[in-house]
């Protein structure tokens, strides 16, 4: 039998619209499983690394969300993102929880990969430029950096995490596009031209301070990521993967 040092929970529920109609499986990934590790890690004498969302919030903001700000999810997908963060807190177990936004990598679908298939099938598409926020590519670096704290379970707590900077999702789009090299037009819409069942943060972007300041984990600007990323997936290798 191995001893548990860390238990990293990447697993949630993430269809935000479908969520809408499916409160109850949204719950139980969300709120119930996570419930049930924090127990585990509570008895298990462990820290619990658990990626939590933006979604927490209501997206009104005009500055970074700081830790310290007063959560208010208006979806489910949120409430039930928030309820699993109260069940960790309640739990008494050792646990770090990073809300993080825009998520993407080279593996997976994502934004990233879906702008990637529409720029290659179309001439033209259309992505929403009044949500702000800033994407998420190395995460899994920050909680690398974390676990190679000796201290960490001594800084347990709440942080967030993204990459630097500030864009709308027709920012990211154009350059997505612009760094593939195919000829598509990225036109900017209004959220209420593109509407959707769950309502999405108008504001997401994160302050990173705490976690950089706490860990030392290196911030890079968004476009930095990107490029690296579609580095990764370049030519053949790209359409493999999309």
């Amino acid at each position: 039998v191995h001893e548990v040092d860390t238990i990293i929970n990447c697993a949630a529920y993430t269809a935000v619209d479908r969520a809408e109609d499916e409160p109850g499986p949204a719950a139980e990934i969300n709120t119930q499983a996570v419930a049930n590790l924090a127990k585990a890690a509570q008895k298990e004498d462990c820290l619990l690394i658990h990626i939590s969302t933006d979604y927490v919030f209501d997206g009104t903001a005009t500055t970074p969300y700081t830790e310290k700000i007063k959560t208010c999810p208006v979806s489910v997908y949120g409430k039930t993102k928030l309820a699993g963060e109260e069940a960790i807190i309640r739990s008494g177990c050792f646990y770090i929880i990073i809300r993080t936004a825009w998520l993407y990598s080279a593996f997976g679908h994502n934004f990233v990969k879906t702008i990637l298939r529409l720029a290659e099938e179309r001439p033209e598409i259309n992505v929403v430029s009044d949500q702000i926020g800033t994407p998420a590519e190395d995460l899994a670096k920050a909680i690398v950096k974390i676990m190679a704290n000796d201290d960490r379970v001594e800084h347990e707590g709440i942080y967030h995490y993204s990459n630097a900077g500030v864009c709308s999702w027709y920012d990211f789009a154009v350059e997505i596009v612009r760094l593939s090299g195919l000829n598509c037009r990225v036109n900017p819409v209004t959220t209420a031209e593109y509407p959707t069942k769950t309502h999405r943060p108008a504001y997401s972007v994160l302050d990173k301070t705490k976690i950089k300041h706490t860990f030392g984990v290196e911030v890079p600007e968004w476009q930095e990521a990107l490029r690296r990323m579609m580095g990764e997936i370049s030519g053949e290798q790209r359409k493999e993967k999309i």
